[in-house]
């Protein structure tokens, strides 16, 4: 099983005190560009792989979705999604991507917010995803960008000027990466983005667009935190499409 470190009393305890976690969809700066890369929701049947709290799938309920499935390992997270959700049509289960199961031509968009890097072999679960979206449908998701996730010692370097830098170390190592992150042995997996993009690739999607996000100077201007975003991606976003 993939290791289920939301379930972490500690590491929750400090998810939770995210913008994310207490602000929701409008709590994640990358939102915007997200939302443009959607498809019009009304009538689609959508799954969120890794739904979290279930920001997500309100908020595609909202749209019009004509059935949702959101899925997350964490019994945590879920009973918090499932506390949050008033009123029918989202549906939420215990499911292990890394094993995950979906029945073919079952859905019209996958959905995955910042989930996908934790899985140690992302193959099987695009290959599910693949056949189980109804031909012309879409996959989004975004995922911590191979920039971010490269160094095995995260952290900025400061020279004698006080100019910060990212050093990248081992891109070309693939494989574990562990974090200290609300809890210790945070395990996440790096994968170059030609790995990410190839692996969509042998699973049959078109890729329709990459985006390696960073903040407007609005959105650093009013969140002067972000400002080290700016200097490399730490996520990106891609939307890919099984051909009609």
């Amino acid at each position: 099983m993939s290791q289920n470190i939301y379930d972490d009393a500690n590491f929750f305890a400090g998810y939770a005190t995210l913008d994310r976690s207490v602000k929701g969809l409008d709590g994640a700066p990358e939102w915007p560009t997200i939302q443009q890369m959607l498809p019009a929701l009304a009538g689609l049947r959508v799954v969120d792989l890794g739904c979290g709290y279930g920001w997500f799938c309100r908020w595609a309920r909202d749209q019009g979705a004509a059935q949702i499935s959101g899925l997350d390992l964490s019994n945590r997270m879920l009973e918090r999604a499932r506390k949050m959700t008033e009123g029918d049509g989202i549906d939420y289960h215990r499911e292990d991507l890394q094993t995950l199961s979906l029945a073919a031509n079952s859905c019209d968009l996958v959905y995955s917010s910042l989930t996908l890097h934790y899985l140690v072999d992302i193959a099987p679960l695009l290959a599910t995803v693949y056949q189980a979206l109804t031909a012309g449908g879409t996959l989004v998701f975004s995922a911590e960008h191979p920039i971010y996730t490269a160094p095995l010692h995260q952290g900025w370097r400061v020279d004698e000027n006080g100019q910060k830098s990212w050093p990248v170390s081992h891109y070309q190592q693939e494989g574990e990466r562990i974090s200290n992150w609300f809890a210790d042995g945070v395990k996440k997996q790096h994968r170059t983005l030609g790995s990410w993009i190839n692996a969509l690739v042998a699973a049959g999607f078109v890729i329709e667009n990459l985006n390696e996000w960073g903040p407007t100077a609005e959105q650093i201007a009013a969140n002067p935190a972000l400002d080290e975003e700016k200097e490399r991606p730490m996520i990106f976003i891609l939307r890919a499409r099984k051909p009609a």
